[in-house]
């Protein structure tokens, strides 16, 4: 019995290792060097070997109740609705509009969790994902259509940011694209063993911590908590960070989730680097047994009133003392839904978590932005919302 145990072990190590060498979009996990730097973050656990979220075993206890075969089969069957019937309207972006410049903040999303920004002139390529499926095989888990840019239509770009290491957000194709272009990347602790597996160069990425940040060319990068997980292989789960970001310069302050649970970090954030003239936060490929690493609809309405705290400067005059809001707070306040529209990876429909979030918008008085794919859009009081979903099935 043990002989065919060993065997068995040897054969399941044989084939993960064949695995890796015929998918590299597995990518590269951290080296020895990398690890004893990744050791030092407050999100380390030494020894388990891998990050945590704050409440240490929260994805212990989700797995227990999500990973079953149950699960899997349905995951799997497929069900009603979970991708679109016909393909979505969409939007040739006008690229010589959104690179004028414009102390607006302008925005173009290419669906799920990628989107471009221009702020402040800047222009910052948010988890770039356009191949046609978000795993390490063609055959599974296929996008809904082609992006509505194709990487070589796409403008210069100044930042890549990386939320996390997940197919769905980091796409080997998109990487290998920009290898020769001369565009840094900001991404959490560890993720920059896959870029450097794919021909990054080592000089144009920087790695951060929870609350940690760089600053280019008058814009600021922070790398902000998240309650979520990583891996895409076999042996890598947990070992690099996953974040959300906060982008801001002088005239413009963003929010971006990444992908998340609802915690006392999106409170903690607002606290401290908030109101936000706009939150893109994930609201799809949800499910009552993993919201812990992705929020429901109710959860992220909930996240982004977290995020708008208010901050106060007080201004003295005499005997009087007046309070002002902060010129952030003259802002368009806005929550952009993303990480819904060309990937399904839960068990509702594909439009499910965009019928439940104007339900929530209209019910909580929040302003929700929902362009069609590859529309490019002001961040301002002149926009007016578009349903464009609805006679769709």
């Amino acid at each position: 019995m043990k002989i065919l145990i060993v065997a068995i072990v040897g054969l399941i190590v044989l084939l993960g290792g064949l695995f890796v060498i015929a998918f590299p979009a597995m990518g590269t996990s951290p080296g020895d060097e990398e690890k004893n730097r990744l050791k030092k973050s407050a999100q380390y656990n030494p020894q388990k070997h891998e990050f945590q979220n704050r409440i240490p075993d929260v994805l212990e206890k989700m797995r227990k109740e999500a990973m079953s075969a149950g699960t899997l089969i349905e995951f799997f069957a497929g069900g009603k609705g979970r991708e679109p019937a016909k393909r979505l309207p969409e939007v040739k972006p006008d690229l010589q509009e959104f690179l004028k410049p414009s102390d607006k903040l302008k925005v173009i999303w290419m669906g799920h969790s990628t989107f471009l920004l221009n702020l402040s002139g800047k222009i910052i390529l948010v988890d770039p994902v356009f191949s046609g499926s978000a795993a390490p095989v063609s055959f599974m888990v296929k996008r809904f259509q082609p992006p509505p840019l194709s990487l070589s239509e796409l403008p210069k770009i100044d930042v890549i940011v990386i939320s996390h290491d997940h197919y769905d957000h980091l796409d080997m194709q998109a990487i290998k694209f920009f290898a020769d272009k001369d565009v840094p990347f900001l991404t959490p602790l560890g993720v920059g063993a896959h870029l450097r597996g794919w021909g990054i160069a080592d000089s144009r990425i920087s790695e951060f911590d929870w609350w940690q940040g760089t600053t280019l060319d008058g814009v600021e990068f922070i790398a902000t908590p998240a309650q979520h997980f990583s891996g895409r292989g076999l042996r890598d789960g947990n070992k690099t960070l996953w974040a959300s970001w906060v982008i801001r310069s002088e005239t413009h302050n963003v929010f971006f989730s990444g992908d998340s649970g609802y915690d006392i970090h999106f409170k903690q954030i607002g606290d401290k680097y908030g109101p936000f003239e706009i939150a893109f936060i994930e609201n799809g490929q949800y499910n009552e047994k993993w919201r812990a690493v992705h929020a429901l609809p109710e959860e992220s309405v909930q996240a982004y009133f977290d995020l708008k705290a208010q901050r106060f400067f007080p201004v003295h005059w005499g005997m009087f003392s007046l309070a002002f809001h902060s010129w952030r707070d003259l802002k368009a306040q806005r929550f952009f839904p993303v990480h819904w529209g060309m990937f399904s990876l839960a068990f509702h429909s594909w439009r499910h978590p965009v019928d439940s979030l104007v339900r929530l918008a209209k019910e909580r008085g929040v302003r929700i932005m929902t362009p069609q794919l590859g529309e490019m859009v002001y961040v301002d009081d002149n926009y007016q919302n578009v349903e464009w979903w609805q006679d769709l099935e």
